[in-house]
């Protein structure tokens, strides 16, 4: 299988699981749109899989500087094939960052969640790190209700979802049963209260959608 029919195969099967999964893509580049104002973005996407959020930023942003960073190999290749020669890569997670000060946009879709309490720290803290003052923060996780059944009600309706999808009912339970287990949800005040501990002058929640949340936070201007 070829590096472009990994990406697709599993942009495909996270489809299956994530409602909204490209426009959660869109709303994240219309975000760095509005804020930016049209000006070149040097941006950082941490946790970038197969690189099919960053490679549709490079077309519809005006990117001075693209920098992927993903731990898994396999998904790092996946994603030089799709974006050569118009990005730079890191073989490293979020919470293992060195950056200091170079972006303007930092983003972590669908990866911080399966980080323990100390690392997702670290994490957040590293994209902070990596912000040129003014910077924003852009994340997308998968949320924690505020109550056990609110809990129980949002993962019947991601399984109901999956099915309808294409997954068994046998792989659909399956996912949601890595719920604590594989990923670890903050609830949405969790989230905020995280982000405004680190430094961030604004934090702000704006989407949500079955499990998932988009968050954003803005470092200070010196």
């Amino acid at each position: 299988m070829s590096f472009s029919q990994i990406g697709n195969s599993y942009d495909d099967n996270v489809r299956k699981v994530i409602p909204l999964y490209d426009e959660i893509h869109a709303q994240v580049i219309d975000l760095i749109a509005d804020y930016t104002a049209g000006k070149p973005v040097a941006l950082l996407d941490t946790g970038c899989g197969s690189g099919t959020f960053a490679a549709r930023a490079a077309e519809e942003l005006q990117l001075s500087e693209l920098v992927l960073c993903d731990p898994l190999a396999a998904m790092l290749d996946t994603a030089k094939q799709r974006l050569a020669g118009r990005a730079d890569f890191y073989q490293t997670g979020s919470e293992g960052l060195e950056f200091e000060e170079r972006f303007d946009v930092v983003t972590a879709i669908q990866s911080h969640h399966y980080f323990q309490p100390a690392e997702r720290r670290q994490a957040v803290a590293n994209c902070f790190r990596a912000l040129r003052p003014g910077g924003i923060f852009i994340c997308f996780e998968n949320t924690a209700a505020d109550t056990e059944q609110g809990k129980q009600i949002m993962l019947r309706r991601v399984e109901r979802y999956s099915i309808a999808h294409g997954r068994s009912e046998e792989e659909a339970k399956a996912h949601t049963l890595r719920y604590g287990t594989e990923y670890f949800p903050l609830t949405v005040a969790e989230h905020l209260a995280l982000l405004r501990e680190t430094g961030f002058q604004t934090a702000e929640l704006f989407w949500r959608s079955y499990l998932q949340c988009g968050f954003y936070a803005i470092k200070a201007e010196v």
